[in-house]
């Protein structure tokens, strides 16, 4: 049997407790980021992807700050390998794109590095720590289809 997820398009604060819920189990929790740094103050201003299972329980999530910086990319421990994560990196970048970015960019953590690399994103500059976790900044081009098409 597989497991079945959607996602959907999330709005601050309306869906606060489902994207907390994740937040805090992968990065306070799990990778022991302090809640001062995950809750940096800037999700009203952001675009929120919220990934929930069959019983509409909270499994994942990720956000789009307004100026193209994908962030907060987290999905439950027993969902991870089972296509949510790339679900929603898939959704937000498409959000993006409609929204008018040519480009994105995100601060992958080191191990999520293979991962981006799948969806087109390229590492630049140094390593670098961020909330005691070592990552890189990587960008990706979105596809212009007016200009593809030389519309």
């Amino acid at each position: 049997m597989t497991e079945e997820f959607h996602l959907r398009l999330a709005h601050w604060p309306k869906d606060i407790n489902p994207i907390r819920e994740v937040r805090t189990e992968v990065f306070i929790e799990e990778q022991n980021v302090s809640q001062e740094e995950e809750w940096d103050g800037l999700d009203d201003q952001c675009l929120h992807v919220l990934a929930l299972d069959d019983n509409d329980d909270p499994i994942g999530t990720g956000r789009l700050l307004p100026e193209g910086k994908i962030g907060r990319m987290a999905v439950l421990a027993h969902w991870r390998g089972k296509g949510v994560g790339a679900a929603i990196l898939e959704m937000i970048m498409q959000e993006a794109e409609a929204r008018g970015f040519t480009e994105v960019k995100l601060a992958a953590q080191v191990h999520a590095v293979p991962f981006y690399e799948k969806f087109g994103f390229t590492a630049y500059g140094d390593e670098f720590m961020d909330a005691g976790i070592p990552h890189y900044w990587m960008k990706a081009p979105l596809s212009t289809p007016a200009a593809e098409t030389g519309e």
